[in-house]
């Protein structure tokens, strides 16, 4: 029992290393490609085209530019990230990121991120990167207490995969009417 013990100790140490060695300097940012041979580029396009421009529930939204030659979807969403003050009240904090899209006849790629963040409700206009953010939040001296950086990181982390799983869930369900490739064409099957 007694050699148990510190085996059991240090088992628990090694697990517990790699939670704590993990950074905050990671970006946040999802990005992934996702093989689609089935479909072609006109048809990936397509099903991101109207995901982006009828069912993009991250406004609002603004650049949205969609080009089926290329096969290119790209739109800039809004969301809220939600620090808190001394008392443990929301402040709420507009913040923009970017949505791209590129289909090619094997899949497509997509990704959310450059996270940008206007601080100060007062000035809309001034944008700072989200990494910026996260200092300013480090900088406060109430942040030992209020944690502000890990909770908008987190917050940002969990509405860029909110978006992804949106947008791949979408991708998922393309209807098959929207596919060339099923069934026999006329021709061919009206002879039988």
């Amino acid at each position: 029992m007694k050699r148990l013990l510190p085996l059991l100790g240090m088992l628990f140490a090694l697990l517990a290393f790699p939670a704590a060695a993990q950074t905050d300097d990671a970006p946040v940012e999802y990005t992934e490609r996702v093989p689609a041979e089935n479909y072609g580029q006109p048809t990936l396009h397509a099903r991101a085209n109207d995901w982006a421009d009828h069912h993009f529930a991250y406004g609002p939204k603004t650049n949205f530019v969609s080009d089926a030659a290329t096969g290119t979807v790209s739109v800039q969403g809004t969301i809220k990230l939600k620090p808190v003050d001394n008392k443990g009240q929301n402040l709420e904090r507009t913040a923009r990121f970017d949505f791209n899209f590129k289909a090619t006849d094997q899949g497509y790629t997509y990704s959310v991120s450059n996270f940008r963040v206007i601080p100060d409700a007062q000035q809309p206009g001034q944008l700072v990167s989200l990494d910026a953010y996260l200092s300013l939040l480090r900088a406060e001296k109430n942040n030992d207490k209020t944690k502000n950086d890990r909770r908008v990181r987190a917050q940002a982390n969990a509405v860029a995969s909110d978006i992804a799983m949106s947008f791949r869930s979408y991708m998922n369900q393309i209807p098959t009417a929207e596919d060339g490739s099923v069934g026999l064409p006329a021709s061919e099957s009206a002879g039988n």
